[in-house]
């Protein structure tokens, strides 16, 4: 056994944790402990009442994320501060 096909595992290993979080960076949520978030029910509430409506929601990262529609009915995906609920970054899809 080579010293290179001894590390290829964890070197893909590596390469896929890596880069699974790249897109997450562009997403710069708080690291806050799980217990100051504020409840996923809470969250859809309150998603709801900026506006928006949801087809996915789920926590990605250190945020929430959500792919729907904002008010306008455009596609979007919303990352949120799962802390305040506050938006922390919105995709809007532009369609011409």
């Amino acid at each position: 056994m080579t010293l290179r096909s001894a590390f290829a595992p964890i070197i893909g290993s590596l390469a896929i944790v890596l880069g699974s979080g790249a897109a997450l960076a562009d997403a710069d949520c708080p690291a806050a402990p799980k217990d100051t978030w504020m409840a996923e029910a809470q969250m859809k509430q309150k998603i709801a009442d900026m506006g928006y409506t949801h087809d996915v929601f789920k926590v990605s990262g250190n945020c929430y994320e959500i792919y729907g529609k904002n008010k306008d009915g455009k596609e979007v995906e919303v990352y949120f501060n799962p802390v305040d609920g506050s938006i922390v970054k919105e995709e809007v899809e532009d369609k011409h």
